[in-house]
């Protein structure tokens, strides 16, 4: 006999497979509940809807991301070498997560009255504090430029982005040399001019 605690993972790894192949809106609960080999009633003990589902797997998906991502950001003091690691940062971890990353890249996140809303936007309140509490000395020194912080996203990754959506999408592989000049561009519209 299976574990709870088995079923809600056995729940969560079926969900990842099936959304990031269906996506979130074409997945049923039906389809989920056979991915994941759980009956109707291992279902409904764990999670209350398919939105509950995808709210709780978006939010461990984000956190992960935004763990590694101040983890690598903090190993660097210098601000060219900490913009230029997060994007060779972004590249390996959708390479190593493929389907946590088409997750992030391709979906909307739980608004905050949804299931793993709240957990999404205090995950996202913690994590921009620490990139700003990294960012802010680098600006004050003057080496990048204060921008507010979607700017900041859409400038430092926003490329990187559109290199994943591509990969995923088997348009294109991306080279080492490809992944460093995505680095460097994210340096030249970041540091202060």
């Amino acid at each position: 006999m299976r574990s709870g605690r088995d079923g809600r993972a056995r729940i969560i790894e079926g969900a990842l497979r099936r959304f990031s192949q269906s996506g979130v809106s074409a997945t049923t609960l039906a389809s989920l509940r056979q991915e994941s080999g759980v009956s109707v009633g291992s279902f409904y003990h764990h999670f209350t809807s398919k939105e509950h589902v995808y709210g709780v797997l978006y939010a461990e998906i984000l956190e992960a991301y935004q763990d590694a991502f101040v983890d690598e950001l903090l190993r660097h003091e210098d601000a060219c070498g900490g913009i230029e690691a997060i994007v060779a940062l972004h590249m390996a971890w959708c390479g190593e997560h493929p389907e946590r990353a088409r997750l992030l890249i391709s979906e909307r996140p739980p608004r905050r009255n949804e299931p793993g809303g709240p957990e999404v936007a205090e995950s996202r309140r913690d994590f921009f504090r620490q990139v700003a509490d990294w960012w802010r000395p680098h600006v004050k020194n003057g080496e990048l430029r204060p921008v507010p912080p979607t700017m900041c996203y859409v400038l430092w990754l926003g490329p990187a982005q559109e290199m994943c959506r591509l990969w995923f999408s088997g348009a294109h592989q991306p080279t080492a040399e490809e992944i460093r000049e995505l680095g460097e561009a994210a340096w030249h519209s970041l540091k202060t001019p």
